[in-house]
């Protein structure tokens, strides 16, 4: 006997509660239902998915591979229905991950044109670092990511934009009078501010700072672009930006100066990611090239 629809979606439930009464109140059955349902799912599978102790259950390790793929399972059925309903493309659910320096700069625009061309299009937004993008797409949390493609290795990645990094800085700054560009040698001694070490941009900047005989600042590690930008205006060094940041938020405010590095290693690529496969689907192809006409308007004026 195969488990069926419901019995996979009360395994996700209790791996994600981690505890079946708490995944029983959650899915309005009782525990006892709920308990014997988990141990006809195992008994059928011939595999132990959660090990049982006084404070919850424990997910094990085929556990987890099973809970992954009964996510997509129930996704895929999820979003057939509403596609049978609907009969067309996007009539389902998208639950996009992204890094938290591209969402709120890049999402807003694209996700409107979207919701004007796909009505029934329902996008789920997470902001995550990383790490924790990663684990959404191996786990089939999220359907797809937007994320720097480096870090993400078994993805399918689709390229968006490849930003150029800019540079930000006290409007009484020395280097001011250079204006909207300035060459790596002219960064020598500077002190740079970035993100902390989990974000892939701190790895660049590094890299930036050692080759222009800069250093990284160890008394400020960023939190956020706008925490950065602030904390340049202020005078405590420069903040290192990627392209769309600088076109929609620095570029704005009259707080600081803002330059161009002119250097080939100055740059960010950022993509679209998802679990591997061998073709792009049309809805793929609709929000790829939807991301990259919104990158490119974003940084064309600047």
């Amino acid at each position: 006997m195969r488990p069926t629809l419901r019995q996979l979606e009360y395994i996700i439930a209790i791996a994600e509660m981690g505890q079946i009464s708490s995944a029983a109140s959650k899915l309005n059955v009782s525990q006892p239902s709920l308990s014997a349902q988990l141990s006809e799912v195992e008994d059928d599978l011939g595999v132990r998915l959660f090990q049982r102790s006084r404070s919850g259950v424990r997910i094990t390790p085929i556990g987890e591979e099973i809970v992954r793929r009964a996510r997509q399972i129930v996704h895929e059925i999820l979003d057939l229905r509403a596609v049978v309903q609907g009969g067309g493309l996007f009539q389902g659910r998208l639950r996009l991950g992204v890094l938290p320096s591209v969402g709120p700069y890049l999402l807003p625009s694209v996700v409107q044109k979207l919701h004007r061309d796909h009505p029934s299009l329902r996008i789920i937004i997470r902001e995550e670092n990383t790490q924790e993008l990663d684990e959404g797409l191996r786990s089939g949390r999220l359907d797809m990511i937007i994320s720097t493609p480096e870090d993400h290795p078994t993805a399918t990645s689709y390229e968006i934009v490849k930003e150029k990094l800019w540079v930000a800085m006290a409007l009484d700054h020395p280097l001011v009078k250079l204006g909207k560009t300035v060459e790596l040698d002219d960064l020598n001694g500077q002190t740079f501010m970035t993100l902390g070490p989990g974000h892939r941009l701190s790895h660049i900047v590094s890299g930036l700072a050692t080759r222009a005989g800069g250093r990284v600042s160890d008394e400020y590690e960023g939190t956020s672009l706008d925490a950065l930008r602030l904390m340049a205006a202020a005078g405590t060094g420069l903040a290192v930006l990627p392209n769309i940041y600088a076109a929609t938020e620095a570029s704005r405010g009259l707080d600081v100066h803002i330059a161009r590095i002119k250097d080939p290693m100055a740059n960010r690529t950022i993509a679209l990611l998802r679990a591997p496969l061998e073709t792009v689907d049309e809805e793929s192809e609709i929000l790829i090239e939807a991301l990259r006409e919104g990158a490119e308007t974003l940084i064309r004026g600047l």
